[in-house]
């Protein structure tokens, strides 16, 4: 795939892919100036985006990568990409947790705020 091929088929930029390349996360084949995107490419890029939906730094989605090259039928690559997601997820529910006990927290004092106001409204009319 062309670069421009790509940047449809995942909705990134070209800006996008060419970072993605700098950091050595993709390898197309280049032609002059011209990028060609293997399967491969495409097969790690979804990866990658993927793992930047769930938060994974750029770093732990190189190594991640990379160790597909082990030779072990990716089991390593499996089980560290297992443990990596198992605490993402721990950090994601308590980031939702205390993102949770904000927006109570706001809409208490939201509330609050509604009663001042309405009793302050109440005290100007009577006036």
């Amino acid at each position: 795939m062309t670069i421009s091929e790509m940047c449809e088929a995942f909705d990134v930029t070209a800006r996008t892919l060419r970072f993605y390349e700098a950091k050595e996360l993709l390898s197309p084949i280049r032609q002059g100036q011209k990028r060609l995107f293997t399967k491969r490419d495409r097969a790690r890029l979804k990866l990658i985006l993927r793992g930047k939906r769930f938060g994974f730094s750029l770093e732990e989605i190189r190594q991640l990568l990379d160790l597909y090259q082990m030779g072990d039928q990716q089991h390593t690559q499996l089980q560290r990409t297992y443990e990596v997601a198992q605490q993402r997820l721990g950090e994601m529910e308590r980031q939702r947790d205390e993102l949770t006990a904000a927006i109570d927290e706001l809409k208490e004092q939201l509330e609050w705020g509604r009663q001042m106001i309405a009793a302050a409204d109440q005290k100007n009319a009577a006036e």
